[in-house]
Protein backbone atom coordinates (compact mmCIF):
# COMPACT_ATOMS: atom_id res chain seq x y z
CA UNK A 1 0.00 0.00 0.00
CA UNK A 2 1.72 3.39 -1.16
CA UNK A 3 1.67 6.40 1.55
CA UNK A 4 -0.41 9.94 0.47
CA UNK A 5 3.55 11.05 -0.24
CA UNK A 6 4.07 8.16 -3.03
CA UNK A 7 0.32 8.51 -4.49
CA UNK A 8 -0.22 12.33 -4.56
CA UNK A 9 2.78 14.02 -6.65
CA UNK A 10 1.98 14.36 -10.71
CA UNK A 11 -2.12 13.74 -9.27
CA UNK A 12 -4.27 16.63 -10.40
CA UNK A 13 -5.68 17.20 -7.33
CA UNK A 14 -3.73 15.32 -4.97
CA UNK A 15 -0.30 16.72 -5.66
CA UNK A 16 -1.22 20.03 -5.63
CA UNK A 17 -2.82 20.21 -1.99
CA UNK A 18 0.13 17.29 -0.83
CA UNK A 19 3.32 19.84 -2.12
CA UNK A 20 1.39 22.96 -1.03
CA UNK A 21 -1.04 22.87 1.48
CA UNK A 22 -1.07 18.98 3.58
CA UNK A 23 0.71 19.52 6.93
CA UNK A 24 1.51 23.33 6.29
CA UNK A 25 1.19 25.24 9.34
CA UNK A 26 -1.95 27.34 9.44
CA UNK A 27 -2.65 30.67 11.04
CA UNK A 28 -5.56 32.38 9.21
CA UNK A 29 -9.08 31.84 10.76
CA UNK A 30 -10.60 31.57 7.98
CA UNK A 31 -8.51 28.53 6.12
CA UNK A 32 -8.67 27.22 9.23
CA UNK A 33 -12.73 26.60 9.19
CA UNK A 34 -12.12 25.84 5.61
CA UNK A 35 -9.75 23.00 6.91
CA UNK A 36 -12.39 21.92 9.36
CA UNK A 37 -15.12 22.10 7.05
CA UNK A 38 -13.29 20.13 4.31
CA UNK A 39 -12.38 17.12 6.79
CA UNK A 40 -15.99 16.88 7.94
CA UNK A 41 -17.48 17.10 4.72
CA UNK A 42 -15.21 14.40 3.46
CA UNK A 43 -16.75 12.10 6.56
CA UNK A 44 -18.24 8.98 4.65
CA UNK A 45 -16.77 10.06 0.98
CA UNK A 46 -13.35 10.65 -0.82
CA UNK A 47 -10.69 13.16 -0.08
CA UNK A 48 -10.71 13.31 -4.22
CA UNK A 49 -14.18 14.45 -4.22
CA UNK A 50 -13.65 17.04 -1.58
CA UNK A 51 -10.75 18.34 -3.59
CA UNK A 52 -12.50 18.60 -6.46
CA UNK A 53 -15.77 20.49 -5.22
CA UNK A 54 -13.30 22.98 -3.44
CA UNK A 55 -13.91 25.82 -5.01
CA UNK A 56 -17.67 25.21 -4.99
CA UNK A 57 -17.46 24.85 -0.67
CA UNK A 58 -15.85 28.25 -1.23
CA UNK A 59 -18.44 29.76 -3.02
CA UNK A 60 -21.01 28.73 -1.31
CA UNK A 61 -19.56 29.19 1.60
CA UNK A 62 -18.03 32.93 1.17
CA UNK A 63 -14.62 31.86 1.03
CA UNK A 64 -15.32 30.38 4.65
CA UNK A 65 -15.62 33.78 6.14
CA UNK A 66 -16.27 32.98 9.81
CA UNK A 67 -18.03 36.43 10.79
CA UNK A 68 -20.69 35.68 7.41
CA UNK A 69 -21.14 32.21 7.76
CA UNK A 70 -21.79 32.48 11.66
CA UNK A 71 -24.84 35.00 10.68
CA UNK A 72 -26.66 32.28 7.95
CA UNK A 73 -30.11 32.29 8.54
CA UNK A 74 -32.81 29.89 7.20
CA UNK A 75 -32.15 31.26 3.59
CA UNK A 76 -28.66 30.68 3.78
CA UNK A 77 -29.39 27.03 4.84
CA UNK A 78 -31.76 26.59 2.03
CA UNK A 79 -29.44 27.35 -0.71
CA UNK A 80 -26.91 25.55 0.68
CA UNK A 81 -29.32 22.11 0.88
CA UNK A 82 -29.42 23.06 -2.61
CA UNK A 83 -26.19 23.44 -3.69
CA UNK A 84 -24.69 20.91 -6.07
CA UNK A 85 -21.28 22.41 -5.92
CA UNK A 86 -21.07 20.91 -2.63
CA UNK A 87 -22.21 18.14 -0.56
CA UNK A 88 -25.73 18.48 0.41
CA UNK A 89 -26.01 17.04 3.98
CA UNK A 90 -27.48 18.78 6.35
CA UNK A 91 -25.86 17.48 9.28
CA UNK A 92 -22.62 18.58 7.61
CA UNK A 93 -23.98 22.10 6.78
CA UNK A 94 -25.72 22.55 10.11
CA UNK A 95 -22.10 22.07 11.89
CA UNK A 96 -20.82 24.29 8.86
CA UNK A 97 -22.90 27.56 10.61
CA UNK A 98 -22.79 26.35 13.93
CA UNK A 99 -18.68 25.61 13.99
CA UNK A 100 -18.50 29.07 12.30
CA UNK A 101 -20.29 30.32 15.23
CA UNK A 102 -18.41 28.64 17.85
CA UNK A 103 -15.67 29.89 16.68
CA UNK A 104 -16.55 32.92 16.33
CA UNK A 105 -17.16 32.95 20.50
CA UNK A 106 -13.77 31.35 20.78
CA UNK A 107 -12.17 34.62 19.39
CA UNK A 108 -13.76 37.18 21.81
CA UNK A 109 -11.65 34.92 24.42
CA UNK A 110 -8.74 33.98 22.96
CA UNK A 111 -7.82 36.44 20.19
CA UNK A 112 -8.26 33.83 17.17
CA UNK A 113 -9.29 30.39 16.76
CA UNK A 114 -5.09 29.51 15.87
CA UNK A 115 -4.55 31.02 19.09
CA UNK A 116 -7.08 28.64 20.70
CA UNK A 117 -5.47 25.65 19.47
CA UNK A 118 -1.78 27.20 20.44
CA UNK A 119 -3.98 27.39 24.14
CA UNK A 120 -4.61 23.74 23.97
CA UNK A 121 -0.98 22.09 22.60
CA UNK A 122 0.47 19.57 23.27
CA UNK A 123 -2.61 17.65 23.44
CA UNK A 124 -2.65 13.72 22.58
CA UNK A 125 -4.79 12.86 19.84
CA UNK A 126 -7.17 11.31 22.09
CA UNK A 127 -7.35 14.63 24.34
CA UNK A 128 -7.77 16.92 20.94
CA UNK A 129 -10.65 14.82 19.70
CA UNK A 130 -12.24 14.83 23.57
CA UNK A 131 -12.45 18.74 23.46
CA UNK A 132 -13.15 19.12 20.02
CA UNK A 133 -16.05 17.15 20.57
CA UNK A 134 -17.46 18.99 23.46
CA UNK A 135 -16.75 22.22 21.49
CA UNK A 136 -17.67 21.58 18.15
CA UNK A 137 -20.24 19.64 15.91
CA UNK A 138 -19.60 16.14 13.90
CA UNK A 139 -16.01 16.06 14.54
CA UNK A 140 -15.04 12.67 15.43
CA UNK A 141 -11.59 10.93 15.72
CA UNK A 142 -10.74 10.77 12.20
CA UNK A 143 -12.07 14.37 11.07
CA UNK A 144 -10.05 16.06 14.35
CA UNK A 145 -6.88 13.36 13.47
CA UNK A 146 -7.17 14.85 9.77
CA UNK A 147 -7.53 18.36 10.38
CA UNK A 148 -4.91 18.36 13.16
CA UNK A 149 -2.47 16.73 10.54
CA UNK A 150 -3.19 18.74 7.99
CA UNK A 151 -2.45 22.17 10.03
CA UNK A 152 0.48 21.65 11.55
CA UNK A 153 -0.70 20.17 14.99
CA UNK A 154 -0.02 16.42 14.66
CA UNK A 155 3.19 15.17 13.50
CA UNK A 156 2.88 12.59 10.71
CA UNK A 157 1.55 14.06 7.66
CA UNK A 158 4.63 13.39 5.39
CA UNK A 159 6.86 10.59 5.58
CA UNK A 160 10.78 12.11 6.35
CA UNK A 161 11.84 10.82 3.06
CA UNK A 162 8.73 12.95 1.29
CA UNK A 163 10.54 16.57 -0.18
CA UNK A 164 7.68 18.72 1.28
CA UNK A 165 8.67 17.20 4.81
CA UNK A 166 11.88 19.56 4.87
CA UNK A 167 10.00 22.83 3.42
CA UNK A 168 7.62 21.89 6.67
CA UNK A 169 9.74 21.67 9.31
CA UNK A 170 11.58 24.79 7.78
CA UNK A 171 8.09 26.84 9.01
CA UNK A 172 8.47 25.26 12.93
CA UNK A 173 5.12 23.92 12.71
CA UNK A 174 3.44 23.27 16.18
CA UNK A 175 3.69 19.77 16.55
CA UNK A 176 7.95 21.24 16.78
CA UNK A 177 7.61 23.30 19.14
CA UNK A 178 7.60 23.63 22.96
CA UNK A 179 4.47 24.17 24.23
CA UNK A 180 3.36 27.77 25.17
Amino acid sequence: MSTYCQFAPGQPFHGPYHDNEYGFPLRDDNLLFERLMLEINQAGLSWLTILKKREGFRRAYHNFDLVVVAAYGEEDHLRLLNDPGIIRNRLKINAAIENARRIVEIRKEHGSFAAWLDHHYPLSKQEWVTLFKKTFRFTGGEIVGEFLLSTGYLPGAHAEDCPVYAKIVALNPPWLREPL
